[in-house]
This record gives structure tokens, sequence and C-alpha cells, in this order.
């Protein structure tokens, strides 16, 4: 069974950068669908971004487009996500998640009941 685990959230100030990271493993095999979710308390889960990693295609929310970069080194098994220009609407539980099956990521992202591995959560704290 696939695995993942995040680490890299922590406290920031407004205008500051993170880089989560997840690790995948338990399974060989290349091709995965990852994403990286954010869920604030009393809120639904929402995709922050996807990527198809055999194809290299993405999905971004658009509260995070040009500032979040989600990125997938194969070598590695990792899962990155690269957050730039935080503000503080980013504050939030940040989950990474995995399907061991290619995907459109526009499509799956409003469906994260798609992802079967789910890490414990990393927290981003942004303060102004």
């Amino acid at each position: 069974q696939v695995q993942v685990l995040e680490s890299g959230g922590g406290s920031v100030q407004a205008g500051g950068s993170l880089r989560l990271s997840c690790a995948v493993s338990g399974y060989n095999y290349s091709a995965y669908c990852m994403a990286w979710f954010r869920q604030v308390t009393g809120k639904e889960r929402e995709a922050v971004a996807v990527i198809s990693t055999r194809a290299g295609s993405t999905y971004y929310a658009d509260s995070v487009k040009g500032r979040f970069t989600i990125s997938h080194d194969n070598a590695e098994r990792t899962l990155y996500l690269q957050m730039r220009s935080l503000n503080p609407e980013a504050t939030a539980m940040y989950y990474c998640a995995a399907q061991i099956v290619w995907c459109s990521p526009a499509l799956v992202a409003r469906r994260p009941e798609f992802f079967t591995s789910w890490g414990q959560g990393t927290q981003v704290t942004v303060s102004s």
C-alpha cells in the first residue's frame, strides 16, 4: 500500500515562502497522480495543486496560481509544493494525497475521494 508522509510546514509572515515535501513509499510504480489539498477547520478540503507525474500536467487552484508550484522528483519519490508570497488566507492544514494511476489533474481536483493514500497533514500558518 502506498504511504505518504508530509513535512515542511510551519509559521511564516505574510509575503514569505515555504516548501512542503511529501515522501512516497510502499509501491514501486513510477506513475502517480498526486496532489496537495488544504483544509481549514469547519471548511471543506480543497485541492491546491495536482500533478500527473508521468505526463507532467498540473492543476492549480485560482487562489494560488502564479505563487505556488507543484513538482515531483521521480527518483526520490517525493512531491513538493513551493509556496511563495504567502498570505494569511493560506493558513490551513496541508495534506498530500496519491493515487497509483494516470489522471487528468483538473478533473480529479474536485474529487478528493479519487485519492486513496493520504498523509497526516502538515500545518501552515501565515501571520499578517
